[in-house]
Protein backbone atom coordinates (compact mmCIF):
# COMPACT_ATOMS: atom_id res chain seq x y z
CA UNK A 1 0.00 0.00 0.00
CA UNK A 2 2.67 2.38 1.09
CA UNK A 3 4.56 1.65 -2.36
CA UNK A 4 1.69 2.22 -4.33
CA UNK A 5 1.03 5.41 -2.75
CA UNK A 6 4.29 6.39 -3.54
CA UNK A 7 4.42 5.91 -6.62
CA UNK A 8 0.84 7.76 -7.05
CA UNK A 9 2.57 10.65 -5.17
CA UNK A 10 5.91 10.63 -7.74
CA UNK A 11 3.75 10.48 -10.89
CA UNK A 12 1.57 13.12 -9.48
CA UNK A 13 4.73 15.29 -8.95
CA UNK A 14 6.53 14.82 -12.36
CA UNK A 15 3.21 15.68 -14.32
CA UNK A 16 3.06 18.86 -11.80
CA UNK A 17 6.78 19.96 -13.10
CA UNK A 18 6.01 18.91 -16.73
CA UNK A 19 3.29 21.49 -16.66
CA UNK A 20 5.36 24.29 -15.29
CA UNK A 21 7.76 23.39 -17.77
CA UNK A 22 5.37 23.67 -20.26
CA UNK A 23 3.65 26.68 -18.82
CA UNK A 24 7.57 28.81 -18.87
CA UNK A 25 7.72 27.24 -22.46
CA UNK A 26 4.74 29.18 -23.91
CA UNK A 27 5.58 32.37 -21.64
CA UNK A 28 8.71 32.67 -23.43
CA UNK A 29 8.14 35.86 -25.83
CA UNK A 30 10.19 36.59 -29.12
CA UNK A 31 12.04 39.64 -27.71
CA UNK A 32 13.71 36.86 -25.56
CA UNK A 33 14.76 34.46 -28.19
CA UNK A 34 16.30 38.12 -30.00
CA UNK A 35 18.58 38.76 -26.90
CA UNK A 36 19.76 35.16 -26.23
CA UNK A 37 20.86 35.15 -30.21
CA UNK A 38 22.34 38.45 -29.68
CA UNK A 39 24.24 37.39 -26.33
CA UNK A 40 25.53 33.98 -28.26
CA UNK A 41 26.13 35.89 -31.49
CA UNK A 42 28.58 37.98 -29.56
CA UNK A 43 30.20 35.29 -27.62
CA UNK A 44 31.33 33.42 -30.48
CA UNK A 45 34.73 35.01 -31.27
CA UNK A 46 35.26 34.38 -27.38
CA UNK A 47 34.63 30.22 -27.81
CA UNK A 48 38.04 30.20 -29.59
CA UNK A 49 41.01 29.82 -27.96
CA UNK A 50 43.65 32.79 -28.89
CA UNK A 51 46.89 31.24 -28.51
CA UNK A 52 46.14 28.55 -31.18
CA UNK A 53 44.44 31.69 -33.24
CA UNK A 54 47.52 33.95 -33.30
CA UNK A 55 49.72 30.52 -34.51
CA UNK A 56 46.40 30.19 -37.20
CA UNK A 57 47.13 33.72 -38.15
CA UNK A 58 50.76 33.99 -38.50
CA UNK A 59 50.59 30.69 -40.70
CA UNK A 60 47.34 31.75 -42.88
CA UNK A 61 46.54 35.28 -42.80
CA UNK A 62 49.75 37.24 -41.54
CA UNK A 63 51.33 37.15 -45.49
CA UNK A 64 48.00 39.59 -46.52
CA UNK A 65 46.58 41.50 -43.25
CA UNK A 66 47.66 43.16 -40.30
CA UNK A 67 45.66 43.32 -37.27
CA UNK A 68 45.67 47.97 -37.24
CA UNK A 69 46.19 48.78 -40.69
CA UNK A 70 45.63 48.16 -44.10
CA UNK A 71 47.79 45.97 -46.05
CA UNK A 72 47.21 43.72 -49.24
CA UNK A 73 43.94 43.02 -47.76
CA UNK A 74 41.52 45.20 -44.56
CA UNK A 75 42.95 45.21 -41.04
CA UNK A 76 41.38 42.95 -39.38
CA UNK A 77 41.11 43.98 -35.63
CA UNK A 78 38.05 42.56 -34.46
CA UNK A 79 36.88 42.16 -37.36
CA UNK A 80 33.55 40.05 -36.62
CA UNK A 81 32.32 42.59 -34.16
CA UNK A 82 33.28 45.53 -37.13
CA UNK A 83 31.20 43.57 -39.56
CA UNK A 84 28.15 42.70 -37.37
CA UNK A 85 28.17 46.00 -36.41
CA UNK A 86 28.56 48.06 -39.90
CA UNK A 87 27.23 45.26 -42.21
CA UNK A 88 24.82 43.12 -40.62
CA UNK A 89 26.72 39.99 -41.40
CA UNK A 90 26.97 37.09 -39.01
CA UNK A 91 29.85 34.29 -38.15
CA UNK A 92 28.59 32.12 -41.43
CA UNK A 93 29.29 34.77 -43.44
CA UNK A 94 32.57 34.93 -42.47
CA UNK A 95 33.15 31.22 -42.71
CA UNK A 96 31.91 31.21 -45.95
CA UNK A 97 34.03 34.23 -47.03
CA UNK A 98 36.96 32.98 -45.63
CA UNK A 99 36.86 29.48 -47.47
CA UNK A 100 35.57 30.98 -50.49
CA UNK A 101 35.84 34.30 -51.41
CA UNK A 102 35.45 33.69 -55.58
CA UNK A 103 32.62 32.28 -54.95
CA UNK A 104 30.59 34.79 -52.93
CA UNK A 105 31.89 37.55 -55.42
CA UNK A 106 30.58 35.71 -58.37
CA UNK A 107 27.65 34.94 -56.27
CA UNK A 108 26.76 38.50 -56.66
CA UNK A 109 27.39 39.11 -52.87
CA UNK A 110 26.99 42.89 -52.13
CA UNK A 111 29.97 43.26 -49.12
CA UNK A 112 31.86 40.65 -51.18
CA UNK A 113 32.11 42.52 -54.18
CA UNK A 114 32.52 46.18 -52.44
CA UNK A 115 35.80 44.43 -50.76
CA UNK A 116 36.80 43.05 -53.73
CA UNK A 117 36.88 45.95 -55.47
CA UNK A 118 37.96 48.42 -53.13
CA UNK A 119 41.08 46.00 -52.80
CA UNK A 120 42.33 46.20 -56.63
CA UNK A 121 40.25 43.14 -57.25
CA UNK A 122 42.50 41.29 -55.60
CA UNK A 123 41.31 37.52 -54.98
CA UNK A 124 41.65 36.13 -51.71
CA UNK A 125 43.18 32.77 -51.16
CA UNK A 126 40.80 30.45 -50.36
CA UNK A 127 40.90 28.62 -47.09
CA UNK A 128 38.41 25.15 -47.17
CA UNK A 129 40.43 22.97 -45.12
CA UNK A 130 39.85 25.62 -41.93
CA UNK A 131 37.30 24.10 -39.49
CA UNK A 132 34.48 26.34 -37.97
CA UNK A 133 37.00 25.75 -34.41
CA UNK A 134 40.39 27.04 -36.77
CA UNK A 135 38.11 29.69 -37.54
CA UNK A 136 36.75 31.07 -34.14
CA UNK A 137 40.18 30.32 -32.79
CA UNK A 138 41.40 33.49 -35.40
CA UNK A 139 38.39 35.27 -34.40
CA UNK A 140 39.46 35.17 -30.82
CA UNK A 141 43.09 36.47 -31.57
CA UNK A 142 41.70 39.71 -33.76
CA UNK A 143 39.19 40.39 -30.96
CA UNK A 144 42.02 39.94 -28.29
CA UNK A 145 43.27 43.37 -26.45
CA UNK A 146 46.35 44.87 -28.45
CA UNK A 147 49.13 44.62 -26.03
CA UNK A 148 50.90 47.77 -24.81
CA UNK A 149 54.90 48.32 -25.24
CA UNK A 150 57.06 48.07 -22.57
CA UNK A 151 57.90 51.05 -20.83
CA UNK A 152 61.37 49.78 -19.87
CA UNK A 153 62.06 48.70 -23.91
CA UNK A 154 61.14 52.40 -25.06
CA UNK A 155 63.59 53.86 -22.30
CA UNK A 156 66.27 51.29 -23.69
CA UNK A 157 65.75 52.68 -26.88
CA UNK A 158 65.77 56.79 -25.52
CA UNK A 159 69.15 55.54 -24.28
CA UNK A 160 70.65 54.22 -27.05
CA UNK A 161 70.05 57.02 -29.10
CA UNK A 162 72.01 59.19 -27.18
CA UNK A 163 74.87 58.87 -28.91
CA UNK A 164 78.69 59.58 -27.51
CA UNK A 165 78.56 59.30 -23.96
CA UNK A 166 80.84 56.33 -23.80
CA UNK A 167 83.59 57.86 -25.98
CA UNK A 168 83.62 61.51 -23.71
CA UNK A 169 84.29 59.28 -20.43
CA UNK A 170 87.47 57.40 -22.23
CA UNK A 171 88.43 60.69 -24.21
CA UNK A 172 88.19 62.49 -20.41
CA UNK A 173 90.29 59.80 -19.09
CA UNK A 174 93.02 59.52 -21.47
CA UNK A 175 93.29 63.22 -20.95
CA UNK A 176 93.58 62.88 -17.55
CA UNK A 177 96.13 60.14 -18.01
CA UNK A 178 98.39 62.31 -19.79
CA UNK A 179 98.37 64.84 -18.07
CA UNK A 180 99.56 63.00 -14.59
CA UNK A 181 102.09 61.47 -17.00
CA UNK A 182 103.22 64.81 -18.19
CA UNK A 183 103.40 66.29 -14.72
CA UNK A 184 105.57 63.17 -14.05
CA UNK A 185 107.80 63.93 -16.33
CA UNK A 186 108.39 67.50 -14.87
CA UNK A 187 109.29 66.70 -11.56
CA UNK A 188 111.58 63.87 -12.25
CA UNK A 189 113.26 66.27 -14.98
CA UNK A 190 114.12 68.38 -11.41
CA UNK A 191 114.85 66.01 -9.19
CA UNK A 192 117.67 64.72 -11.70
CA UNK A 193 118.84 68.25 -12.21
CA UNK A 194 118.83 68.66 -8.54
CA UNK A 195 120.98 65.51 -7.50
CA UNK A 196 123.22 66.62 -10.75
CA UNK A 197 123.79 70.49 -8.91
CA UNK A 198 124.50 68.65 -5.34
CA UNK A 199 127.41 66.49 -7.23
CA UNK A 200 128.95 69.30 -8.78
CA UNK A 201 127.97 67.58 -12.33
CA UNK A 202 127.18 70.44 -15.18
CA UNK A 203 124.00 70.02 -16.66
CA UNK A 204 123.01 71.00 -20.34
CA UNK A 205 120.11 73.06 -20.35
CA UNK A 206 117.93 73.03 -23.22
CA UNK A 207 119.36 76.10 -25.22
CA UNK A 208 123.04 74.79 -24.90
CA UNK A 209 122.42 71.64 -26.74
CA UNK A 210 123.83 73.24 -30.19
CA UNK A 211 128.00 71.81 -29.30
CA UNK A 212 125.90 68.07 -29.61
CA UNK A 213 125.02 69.32 -33.37
CA UNK A 214 127.85 70.71 -33.90
CA UNK A 215 129.73 67.21 -33.04
CA UNK A 216 127.66 65.52 -35.23
CA UNK A 217 127.79 67.56 -38.60
CA UNK A 218 132.00 67.52 -38.14
CA UNK A 219 131.00 63.34 -38.18
CA UNK A 220 130.86 62.81 -42.19
CA UNK A 221 130.06 58.98 -41.39
CA UNK A 222 127.35 59.60 -38.88
CA UNK A 223 125.74 62.05 -41.91
CA UNK A 224 126.47 59.99 -44.62
CA UNK A 225 124.41 57.15 -42.24
CA UNK A 226 121.55 59.28 -41.48
CA UNK A 227 120.98 60.80 -45.24
CA UNK A 228 120.72 57.40 -46.51
CA UNK A 229 118.23 55.98 -43.87
CA UNK A 230 116.28 59.21 -44.33
CA UNK A 231 116.32 58.61 -48.11
CA UNK A 232 115.52 54.75 -47.64
CA UNK A 233 112.41 55.92 -45.46
CA UNK A 234 111.10 57.59 -47.33
CA UNK A 235 111.39 56.15 -50.28
CA UNK A 236 109.28 53.87 -48.43
CA UNK A 237 106.53 55.26 -47.36
CA UNK A 238 106.18 57.54 -50.52
CA UNK A 239 106.11 53.58 -52.42
CA UNK A 240 103.44 52.67 -49.62
CA UNK A 241 101.33 55.82 -49.86
CA UNK A 242 100.98 55.62 -54.00
CA UNK A 243 100.19 51.48 -53.67
CA UNK A 244 97.21 52.57 -52.00
CA UNK A 245 96.06 54.95 -54.37
CA UNK A 246 92.69 53.42 -56.15
CA UNK A 247 92.71 50.25 -53.21
CA UNK A 248 89.58 51.04 -51.55
CA UNK A 249 89.82 48.02 -49.38
CA UNK A 250 87.73 48.68 -46.34
CA UNK A 251 85.62 51.29 -48.11
CA UNK A 252 82.60 51.74 -46.18
CA UNK A 253 79.83 54.49 -46.96
CA UNK A 254 76.69 55.25 -45.59
CA UNK A 255 73.68 54.72 -48.33
CA UNK A 256 71.03 57.27 -48.39
CA UNK A 257 68.76 54.03 -47.72
CA UNK A 258 70.09 51.52 -45.48
CA UNK A 259 70.01 47.88 -46.79
CA UNK A 260 71.18 45.07 -44.12
CA UNK A 261 72.54 42.57 -45.86
CA UNK A 262 73.11 40.62 -42.54
CA UNK A 263 69.76 40.20 -42.47
CA UNK A 264 68.37 39.50 -46.00
CA UNK A 265 70.71 37.33 -47.18
CA UNK A 266 71.98 36.05 -43.70
CA UNK A 267 68.60 35.91 -41.70
CA UNK A 268 66.56 35.73 -44.67
CA UNK A 269 68.47 33.35 -46.96
CA UNK A 270 68.10 35.87 -49.98
CA UNK A 271 70.04 34.90 -52.79
CA UNK A 272 72.04 37.68 -53.85
CA UNK A 273 71.23 36.78 -57.57
CA UNK A 274 67.86 37.44 -56.60
CA UNK A 275 68.58 41.27 -56.57
CA UNK A 276 71.89 41.78 -58.81
CA UNK A 277 70.03 39.26 -61.38
CA UNK A 278 72.40 40.88 -64.01
CA UNK A 279 75.84 39.21 -62.74
CA UNK A 280 74.12 35.97 -64.31
CA UNK A 281 74.37 36.94 -67.66
CA UNK A 282 76.16 40.17 -68.32
CA UNK A 283 79.58 42.69 -67.34
CA UNK A 284 78.22 44.44 -64.50
CA UNK A 285 76.27 43.07 -61.59
CA UNK A 286 74.06 46.27 -61.71
CA UNK A 287 72.02 48.17 -58.92
CA UNK A 288 68.81 46.55 -57.97
CA UNK A 289 65.53 48.05 -58.95
CA UNK A 290 63.34 49.87 -55.87
CA UNK A 291 60.77 47.74 -57.11
CA UNK A 292 62.69 44.52 -56.15
CA UNK A 293 62.62 45.62 -52.64
CA UNK A 294 58.75 46.57 -53.01
CA UNK A 295 58.15 42.97 -54.19
CA UNK A 296 58.86 41.93 -50.40
CA UNK A 297 58.11 45.34 -48.62
CA UNK A 298 54.50 45.73 -49.94
CA UNK A 299 53.65 43.39 -46.96
CA UNK A 300 56.17 44.19 -45.13
CA UNK A 301 56.22 47.52 -43.67
CA UNK A 302 57.60 47.03 -40.09
CA UNK A 303 60.34 44.28 -38.56
CA UNK A 304 59.98 41.93 -35.45
CA UNK A 305 60.26 43.56 -32.87
CA UNK A 306 63.14 41.75 -31.66
CA UNK A 307 65.24 43.04 -34.86
CA UNK A 308 64.11 46.25 -34.90
CA UNK A 309 65.86 46.33 -30.76
CA UNK A 310 68.71 44.49 -31.57
CA UNK A 311 69.45 47.12 -34.65
CA UNK A 312 68.95 49.89 -32.70
CA UNK A 313 71.00 48.58 -29.75
CA UNK A 314 73.83 47.45 -31.51
CA UNK A 315 74.29 49.47 -35.23
CA UNK A 316 72.02 52.32 -34.60
CA UNK A 317 69.81 51.91 -37.39
CA UNK A 318 66.08 52.40 -37.07
CA UNK A 319 65.05 49.70 -40.11
CA UNK A 320 61.14 50.96 -39.76
CA UNK A 321 62.34 54.56 -40.84
CA UNK A 322 64.22 52.89 -43.40
CA UNK A 323 61.69 50.92 -45.16
CA UNK A 324 59.55 54.55 -44.47
CA UNK A 325 62.72 55.77 -46.66
CA UNK A 326 62.00 52.95 -49.19
CA UNK A 327 58.02 54.18 -49.48
CA UNK A 328 58.91 57.62 -50.44
CA UNK A 329 61.46 57.12 -52.86
CA UNK A 330 59.07 54.74 -55.03
CA UNK A 331 56.03 56.37 -54.02
CA UNK A 332 53.90 53.75 -52.12
CA UNK A 333 51.01 54.98 -49.90
CA UNK A 334 50.69 51.84 -47.35
CA UNK A 335 47.46 52.88 -46.17
CA UNK A 336 46.01 52.78 -49.58
CA UNK A 337 48.13 50.14 -50.92
CA UNK A 338 49.25 51.64 -54.54
CA UNK A 339 51.59 53.65 -55.86
CA UNK A 340 51.09 57.51 -56.01
CA UNK A 341 53.61 58.32 -58.93
CA UNK A 342 55.46 60.70 -56.73
CA UNK A 343 58.53 59.30 -56.95
CA UNK A 344 62.48 60.59 -55.34
CA UNK A 345 65.73 59.17 -57.12
CA UNK A 346 68.35 57.40 -54.51
CA UNK A 347 71.80 58.08 -55.21
CA UNK A 348 72.98 55.43 -54.20
CA UNK A 349 76.99 55.34 -53.45
CA UNK A 350 79.54 53.28 -55.01
CA UNK A 351 81.47 50.84 -53.20
CA UNK A 352 82.88 48.15 -55.71
CA UNK A 353 84.50 50.17 -58.40
CA UNK A 354 87.61 48.77 -60.99
CA UNK A 355 89.87 51.37 -62.97
CA UNK A 356 88.63 51.85 -66.79
CA UNK A 357 91.18 49.73 -68.34
CA UNK A 358 90.44 47.04 -66.49
CA UNK A 359 88.08 44.39 -68.16
CA UNK A 360 86.07 42.34 -65.28
CA UNK A 361 82.98 40.46 -66.51
CA UNK A 362 80.59 38.74 -64.10
CA UNK A 363 78.92 36.83 -65.92
CA UNK A 364 81.89 34.39 -66.85
CA UNK A 365 82.82 34.16 -63.36
CA UNK A 366 79.15 33.66 -62.11
CA UNK A 367 77.55 31.52 -64.71
CA UNK A 368 80.66 29.83 -66.41
CA UNK A 369 83.24 29.30 -63.71
CA UNK A 370 80.53 28.95 -60.74
CA UNK A 371 82.60 31.21 -58.91
CA UNK A 372 80.39 32.23 -55.05
CA UNK A 373 80.10 35.90 -54.72
CA UNK A 374 81.78 35.94 -51.15
CA UNK A 375 85.10 34.70 -52.96
CA UNK A 376 85.43 38.14 -53.68
CA UNK A 377 83.03 40.53 -52.02
CA UNK A 378 83.37 38.26 -48.85
CA UNK A 379 81.19 37.21 -46.36
CA UNK A 380 78.33 39.34 -47.19
CA UNK A 381 75.89 37.35 -45.04
CA UNK A 382 77.12 38.70 -41.98
CA UNK A 383 77.63 42.29 -43.51
CA UNK A 384 75.43 44.70 -41.57
CA UNK A 385 76.70 47.65 -43.74
CA UNK A 386 78.46 46.24 -46.81
CA UNK A 387 82.07 47.08 -47.83
CA UNK A 388 84.82 46.81 -49.71
CA UNK A 389 86.38 43.29 -48.42
CA UNK A 390 88.98 42.52 -51.08
CA UNK A 391 92.04 44.70 -52.61
CA UNK A 392 90.84 43.87 -55.89
CA UNK A 393 94.46 44.79 -56.76
CA UNK A 394 96.19 43.10 -59.99
CA UNK A 395 98.22 40.88 -58.03
CA UNK A 396 95.03 39.93 -55.73
CA UNK A 397 93.38 39.24 -59.23
CA UNK A 398 96.50 37.16 -60.63
CA UNK A 399 97.04 35.59 -57.52
CA UNK A 400 93.45 34.04 -57.54
CA UNK A 401 93.85 33.02 -61.28
CA UNK A 402 97.17 30.87 -60.31
CA UNK A 403 95.66 29.27 -57.10
CA UNK A 404 91.99 28.46 -58.68
CA UNK A 405 91.05 25.08 -60.11
CA UNK A 406 88.37 25.77 -62.84
CA UNK A 407 85.35 23.51 -61.80
CA UNK A 408 84.93 21.61 -65.57
CA UNK A 409 82.67 18.82 -63.99
CA UNK A 410 79.15 19.06 -66.12
CA UNK A 411 80.35 22.39 -67.74
CA UNK A 412 80.63 21.81 -71.65
CA UNK A 413 82.13 25.16 -71.74
CA UNK A 414 85.37 23.76 -71.18
CA UNK A 415 85.16 20.47 -72.07
CA UNK A 416 87.19 20.52 -75.27
CA UNK A 417 89.78 23.06 -74.01
CA UNK A 418 90.20 21.00 -70.84
CA UNK A 419 91.13 17.81 -72.68
CA UNK A 420 93.49 19.48 -74.35
CA UNK A 421 95.52 21.38 -71.91
CA UNK A 422 95.11 18.37 -69.28
CA UNK A 423 98.00 16.71 -72.12
CA UNK A 424 100.01 19.58 -72.00
CA UNK A 425 100.43 20.27 -68.50
CA UNK A 426 99.94 16.66 -67.54
CA UNK A 427 97.67 17.20 -64.99
CA UNK A 428 93.86 16.24 -64.02
CA UNK A 429 92.57 20.13 -63.33
CA UNK A 430 93.93 23.45 -64.17
CA UNK A 431 94.07 26.49 -63.27
CA UNK A 432 92.62 29.68 -64.70
CA UNK A 433 96.49 30.85 -65.32
CA UNK A 434 96.94 27.77 -67.06
CA UNK A 435 94.12 28.37 -69.05
CA UNK A 436 95.45 32.03 -70.32
CA UNK A 437 94.50 33.63 -67.04
CA UNK A 438 97.76 35.17 -67.07
CA UNK A 439 97.49 36.88 -69.99
CA UNK A 440 97.67 40.49 -70.91
CA UNK A 441 94.76 40.42 -73.12
CA UNK A 442 92.34 38.98 -70.86
CA UNK A 443 91.89 42.13 -68.93
CA UNK A 444 93.53 45.30 -70.23
CA UNK A 445 91.98 45.96 -73.77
Amino acid sequence: MKKSYQSLEDNSTNNMIQVIYRRLASKMSSLGLVILLTLSTSLNAQEGDPVKGKQLYNTNCAACHQLDRKMTGPALRNVEARLAEEQGLDREWLNSWIRNSAGMIKSGDAYANQIWNEYNQTAMTAFPTLSDQDISDILAYTAATPPEKDDEVIQQQVVVQEPGISNKLILGALAILFALLAMALVLVRRTLNRFAEEKGLETIEEDKGLPIWKAFVQNQFLVLCSVIFLMLASAYFVYGYFMQVGVDQGYEPVQPIHYSHRIHAGDNGIDCKYCHSSARVSKHSGIPSLNICMNCHKSIYQVAEETQKEGIEEYGIDYNAEIQKLYKAVGWDENEQKYTGETQPVKWVRIHNLPDFAYFNHSQHVSVAGVECQTCHGPVEEMEIMYQHSSLTMGWCINCHRETNVKVEDNAYYAKIHEQLSKKYGVEKLTAAQMGGLECGKCHY
